[in-house]
């Protein structure tokens, strides 16, 4: 009798899950194009203090029924003043089908540091330093109190900012991970120029997950660090980061389809406490500065940190004959993202998946999942740091695309299949069907036997009570003897 109350108690204070899912393709059952010009909630109403640049990263807070998504740095792509910002939003889910419809942005949060200085896209200068330079790229809610946890691709930094978005804690980052001249020592957050070693330009902390009981976070590199293959390299990292303490608690070895394409991962969803999705995808499709729409390849797949893997913490990647166990992964992909298309983009695939969550669970017991895009503001600039608009008319399997002066129709030129700005559109031209790159959301349906092992995030005072009931069965078992 004890032994088998302590197992049950233990398996529902832990969320264990104890049976293995049988994987099977999430189906796509529709999608929204949002207006690539919409303003955000935050007052402001120009591109650079308001537009919306949808999802970076997608969660869904399911103890408060809640939907977030995170924009990144902002439309000047590093150059330009921009208060980085969290936008929460509300969907109607179809409890029976999973269709979604009538997005809405109800508030928006922007970061601050502990002084109440808002954290900035502009990229760091001096270089050196990371000060309030900000390029949040992964999301989560941590579940014990409702406070932010993103990720960053400029340090790589983890961050964690209370619910009016003001930090409230920084955790270290690997050493090994750190940009850096390997000689020297010196590091160049803004850029790879004179660095050999740790995570790339643009390419740090770019996937985040939590734990359902909010012991650890997991956040992941976009693809391979400078000194384990660079743009060529197919292993990234993952780190853990033990949210008691803020110690780093382990590094972790994914493996990717490839390099080629700028291959990368965008974003990573917790199923359990050692099983995730991960949201794997190249640059091609439609979108800002890609141009090329063949061979869009974007997938998720399901992944297991299991007791077999090596932590990698102190072990080079691509060394000659380095030896150590990579994550485990699914060989079919839960979704495969660029399969479903919409008639707004010319049903071709967006280029820029980013942001991948769980959603509420449906009447037959599967899960709605959400997948959405990252527009780039559907703005562009040239070397001179002067702004355009890039709008797309969408035809049958095909996109053209111009750039115009923002908000206009004035001052257009082309932009070739090479991506290059082409002439300028003579008098008279009819931009009718032109419009400015939507952000794109994507409703799946779960498999019925996908999610057996998927535990939701459980706040800490509920966790607190569950706990407190174990141990008020095995007090009584005890006694009972």
């Amino acid at each position: 009798m004890k032994s088998t109350t302590f197992t049950l108690v233990a398996a529902l204070a832990t969320g264990l899950a104890l049976s293995a899912p049988a994987q099977a393709a999430a189906t796509f059952v529709n999608g929204l194009a949002l207006s690539g010009s919409a303003l955000d909630v935050s007052g402001g109403t120009s591109v650079n203090d308001g537009r919306m640049g949808y999802f970076s990263d997608l969660y869904y807070d399911a103890n408060r029924s809640e939907w977030w998504g995170l924009s990144d740095r902002g439309p000047g792509g590093g150059t330009l003043s921009y208060d980085t910002r969290v936008q929460r939003f509300t969907l109607d889910v179809n409890a029976t089908t999973g269709a979604i419809s009538n997005f809405r942005v109800v508030q928006t949060v922007k970061f601050t540091n502990a002084s109440g200085q808002a954290f900035n896209g502009i990229a760091p200068n001096p270089s050196s330093t990371l000060g309030r330079s900000f390029d949040p790229e992964g999301l989560v809610i941590n579940p014990r109190n409702g406070n932010f946890l993103v990720s960053d691709e400029y340090g790589p930094s983890l961050y964690e900012f209370n619910r009016s978005g003001q930090l409230v804690r920084t955790f270290s980052t690997p050493s090994n991970l750190t940009p850096r001249n390997a000689g020297t020592s010196l590091a160049n957050y803004a850029g790879d120029t004179g660095n050999t070693a740790g995570k790339r330009t643009n390419r740090g902390f770019e996937g985040l997950a939590v734990t359902p009981d909010g012991q650890f976070a997991f956040a992941m590199l976009q693809s391979a660090m400078l000194d384990e293959g660079g743009a060529d390299g197919v292993y990234n990292r993952i780190v853990k980061f033990d949210l008691n303490t803020g110690a780093v608690a382990g590094q972790y070895a994914y493996k990717m389809e490839g390099s080629s394409q700028g291959r990368g991962i965008s974003a990573l969803v917790a199923i359990n406490d050692h099983e995730f999705d991960v949201l794997e995808r190249n640059n091609r499709g439609v979108g800002v500065p890609e141009a090329n729409l063949a061979a869009p390849n974007k997938k998720v797949y399901r992944i297991s940190i299991g007791d077999d893997v090596t932590d990698v913490s102190g072990i080079d990647l691509d060394a000659p004959g380095a030896s150590f166990t990579a994550v485990s992964k699914t060989a079919k992909p839960v979704v495969d993202l660029a399969a479903d298309t919409l008639s707004e983009l010319g049903n071709l695939s967006p280029e820029k998946w980013e942001g991948w969550a769980i959603g509420p669970k449906l009447a037959d017991g599967t899960y709605q999942m959400l997948a959405g895009t990252d527009n780039d503001y559907s703005i562009t600039q040239n070397a001179n740091g002067e702004q355009f608009e890039v709008f797309i008319k969408a035809g049958a399997g095909t996109v053209t695309r111009i750039q115009c002066d923002i908000g206009t129709f004035s001052n257009c030129k082309s932009i070739g299949g090479n991506g290059l700005v082409g002439a300028a559109l003579p008098t008279g031209t009819d931009f009718t069907g032109y419009t400015a790159i939507p952000g794109v959301l994507h409703a799946y349906k779960s498999g019925l036997g996908d999610m057996t092992n998927y535990v939701q995030a459980v706040p800490e005072p509920e966790t607190m009570a569950l706990l407190g009931a174990g141990l008020a069965v095995m007090t009584w078992v005890r006694r009972r003897r």
